[in-house]
C-alpha cells in the first residue's frame, strides 16, 4: 500500500513491546512522512534514530512513575493540537500498543473537540511481547483459557472481594506498572488461598536484549525477591503459564544494570514545559 502524505492529520501510533523490530510496517510508513514525532519514554532508540523522517522534529514527552519530571497530558494534547493546526503530519508515538494503560482516551477527546483528523494503528502491547519472549503461551491450552489485563500501581483500586476473585480464577493474570507493588499483589493472592501451583513471573525489559525473567512460587515471593529492586519497565504475570517457562524459553536472561530505556530527562521535560509556558 503506498501512503500519501497528509497535513494537519495526528497518528496514534504504537511503537510495540521494545524489540525495534515489533514495530508494525504501517507505523513505521508514517513515521517515515512525519513532520512532528511526540514519542512516549517507552520507544526503542532505534525506532527515533533509523526509522523516523530525519527531517521530523522529535519531541520526548515522556512519563514515568512517580517522576516529577513526566510531561503532563495537557502539555502532549497542546502539542498534537497546535503541530496539526500548522499542516503538519503528527505522530504521537506510544509504546506498547496504544489502548492498553495509556492516556489514549485524553488525546481521542483532545482531537475530536479540536476536530483534528486522526488515525489509531494498534502495537504489540507489553503482555503479548512479554509472554511470547519468555515462552508463555497465555492461554495454553489446559493451562488458562483467559487473560485479564491488570495494574495495581495503586492498590486502593483493586476491592477485597476482587481480589478474593483473583485468588480463584483460572485466567492468566498480567499486572503493567506493577513491579513495585508486586508483593503486595503476591501477598493479597495468597491470603486468599491461591493455588500453590500458580506461580509469578516477574519480566524486566521484555523483548530487548537486557530482558531478565525471575520466576518464583507465589507463597515464596518476598523469600526469594524480597530486596529486589525490578528495573523498569517490568510486567508480571500470574498463573499456571508461568510454569511453562522453564520448558519453551528461547532466550536466556542477560542480567545488567543498565537500562535500555532511558529514565524521562529532566532538562528535556522542563524545555517542553517552559515552551508551552
Amino acid at each position: 500500500m503506498q501512503y500519501q502524505q497528509q497535513k494537519g492529520k495526528v497518528v496514534l501510533a504504537g511503537a510495540g513491546s521494545g524489540d525495534p523490530e515489533l514495530l508494525t510496517i504501517k507505523a513505521f510508513r508514517y513515521l517515515q512522512f512525519a513532520d512532528v514525532v511526540l514519542t512516549d519514554r517507552l520507544v526503542s532508540d532505534v525506532i527515533i534514530n533509523e526509522y523516523v523522517n530525519p527531517e521530523a522534529e522529535v519531541l520526548y514527552v515522556g512519563k514515568q512513575c512517580r517522576r516529577g519530571a513526566s510531561t503532563p497530558q495537557a502539555t502532549i494534547n497542546e502539542l498534537m493540537v497546535d503541530y496539526a493546526r500548522q499542516g503538519k503530519l503528527v505522530v504521537r508515538l506510544k509504546g506498547g500498543d496504544v489502548s492498553i494503560f495509556s492516556n489514549v482516551l485524553d488525546e481521542l477527546q483532545t482531537l475530536v473537540q479540536n476536530q483534528i483528523p486522526y488515525e489509531i494503528i494498534p502495537g504489540i502491547t507489553a503482555a503479548l511481547g512479554a509472554a511470547a519472549y519468555a515462552g508463555m503461551p497465555l492461554t495454553a491450552r489446559n493451562y488458562s483459557t483467559a487473560v485479564r489485563l491488570l495494574t495495581c500501581y495503586d492498590p486502593s483500586v483493586i476491592t477485597e472481594e476482587y481480589w478474593k476473585e483473583l485468588a480463584a480464577t483460572n485466567d492468566t493474570l498480567v499486572f503493567y506498572m506493577s513491579a513495585e507493588t508486586s508483593f503486595y499483589v503476591a501477598q493479597k493472592l495468597t491470603e486468599n488461598g491461591i493455588e500453590q501451583e500458580k506461580q509469578i513471573a516477574v519480566i524486566e525489559q521484555a523483548t530487548t536484549p537486557l530482558q531478565e525473567i525471575h520466576t518464583s512460587s507465589l507463597y515464596e515471593f518476598n523469600e526469594n525477591y524480597g530486596h529486589a529492586q525490578f528495573k523498569s519497565p517490568s510486567l508480571v504475570i500470574i498463573g499456571k503459564v508461568v510454569a511453562l517457562h522453564e520448558q519453551f524459553k528461547w532466550l536466556e536472561n542477560r542480567p545488567s544494570d543498565v537500562e535500555y530505556f532511558k529514565p524521562v530527562d529532566v532538562k528535556a521535560a522542563t524545555h517542553v514545559f517552559a515552551e508551552r509556558a
